[in-house]
């Protein structure tokens, strides 16, 4: 039996245990229907078609299918670690949207002191699980399930007091999360696994590699996540327009930063040839540089732009910064999410802080005010009540300019990654415990360590990979 692994018959049981028990008695204390879910507040007149589950529920489904399925799969791109790339995404996931739900509910909290649960906290719970899972990426393979799951235990609340802070007391505009999803996801797993440096893998490692399989099997997690990224960018973003603009920008961004993915792919390789790590993770760079500005009237062609501009720093920093990183700055970022997530988020904010400064009456006309609901007048201000005439209910806002708006932006954009980073750290300090069982190096991207394995999970593979072009081009003819 190999070291650690019987230490998990006890001590992932009672971790899990342990938890269940504190979220139910949680849940009973402190969770209840909010009204759209609530028997006494339907009846046989209510329309059915009010009912926001109608409105809310297909966001949620499609942000699901990204959780589970896109991002499982897309961690299954190591030969050996198949197993744990999806199950322990699995595990995570659910435990993270289970605490989510109560940390987020914390400071949501109604007039009888309960959390009063509806289909949105579910989407606001799965972007913090968004924000775990991105995190995972930065130690994938060199954690135990234990220590996946007291980071997202610590997590979670690292960023909902995050979220709750810059949103009520900077108030920013971050419709599809730049902010408080990509940046704060990849300064915290950089700093955790700064903290879990491990001398001995930065040479490479025997079991870091693909296979066949398990590349195909990442490049459908791709695929999930690129054809759902638009759900995930609109779902909170007003109805409407601002919703309509921001599938487009998405899908725009997306198209643009796959096709560049591609040519730069090839012109970057050696040997002019594609590489499956780029298609895995470079296409969806453009859902992450869209992010910040995606429900502004920001135009198709800057979106496409965006795309473009994403995909080539994600594309450099997978190339040219994670070795450095790695090698002089002791962090390990196993999947690339400095690349995909840190990179283009910042990116993104950059694109935000400028579609901020341009966004003025003559291009968004009075519903520049519902966009950018803090620059609208403050309460007794004239000019609010000639707006409320023009848009019924529109509340009072702060009066900010768009220079103001655009510095508390900046403002947000640098107090998230000083949090996440501090947390990060912390955060990796309480992972080195000897009992959450961390798996030594040589076991290290491993699924034998966790898991009963089939018989034929370590038959050689390609072995008949032939070792030069003209010999494979005679056998396929």
């Amino acid at each position: 039996m190999k070291p650690g692994t019987s230490s998990l018959r006890v001590r992932l049981p009672v971790l899990v245990f342990a938890l269940e028990v504190m979220i139910v008695g949680l849940f009973a204390t402190f969770v209840t229907y909010d009204d759209n879910a609530d028997a006494k507040f339907q009846n046989n007149g209510t329309n059915p078609m009010d009912n926001a589950v109608y409105k809310d529920y297909p966001f949620f489904a499609d942000i699901q299918v990204m959780i589970f399925i896109g991002f499982g799969c897309l961690l299954a791109f190591f030969r050996l670690y198949g197993f744990g790339g999806m199950v322990f995404n699995f595990l995570v996931a659910t435990f993270s949207i289970q605490w989510a739900i109560l940390v987020q509910g914390y400071f949501q909290f109604s007039n009888d002191g309960k959390i009063q649960l509806g289909v949105i906290n579910l989407i606001n719970a799965e972007f913090a699980c968004a924000v775990v899972l991105i995190s995972f990426g930065a130690v994938l393979g060199k954690t135990s399930p234990l220590q996946l799951l007291v980071m997202a235990l610590l997590e979670v609340p690292i960023f909902a007091v995050t979220e709750w802070a810059v949103l009520k007391y900077l108030k920013i505009n971050d419709a599809g999360g730049s902010i408080l999803i990509h940046l704060f996801a990849c300064y915290f797993g950089l700093g955790v696994t700064f903290v879990l440096y491990r001398p001995g893998l930065n040479k490479g490692h025997a079991k870091e590699n693909t296979s066949y399989q398990s590349d195909i099997l990442s490049l459908m997690g791709t695929l999930f996540l690129w054809v759902f990224w638009p759900s995930f960018n609109s779902s909170l973003t007003l109805k409407g327009d601002d919703q309509h603009r921001a599938i487009l920008h998405t899908f725009i961004g997306l198209c643009a930063s796959t096709i560049t993915a591609f040519a730069l792919s090839a012109l970057l390789n050696k040997n002019g040839k594609l590489s499956m790590a780029d298609i895995q993770n470079v296409t969806l760079a453009g859902g992450v540089t869209v992010g910040a500005s995606v429900d502004m009237m920001i135009s198709p062609a800057a979106a496409y732009a965006l795309g473009m501009v994403g995909c080539a720093a994600c594309m450099l920093g997978y190339k040219y910064l994670s070795p450095v990183l790695a090698h002089r700055f002791r962090i390990q970022d196993q999947c690339g999410i400095h690349n995909l997530h840190g990179l283009t988020g910042l990116i993104s904010c950059t694109a935000g802080i400028c579609a901020i400064m341009m966004a003025n009456e003559e291009v968004y006309g009075p519903s520049l005010y519902e966009t950018f609901s803090h620059r609208a007048p403050k309460e007794g201000d004239p000019k609010l009540l000639e707006l409320q005439a023009l848009i019924p209910g529109l509340p009072p806002g702060l009066g900010r300019t768009a220079r103001e708006q655009a510095l508390f932006q900046v403002a947000a954009m640098f107090s998230t990654i000083a949090v996440a980073a501090v947390g990060g750290l912390l955060t990796g300090v309480v992972l080195k415990m000897p009992y959450l069982a961390s798996p030594s190096d040589d076991l290290c991207f491993d699924d034998q360590l966790y898991f009963d394995m089939p018989l034929d999970s370590y038959l050689p593979l390609n072995l008949n990979r032939w070792s030069n072009e003209e010999e494979t081009t005679t056998k396929c003819l």
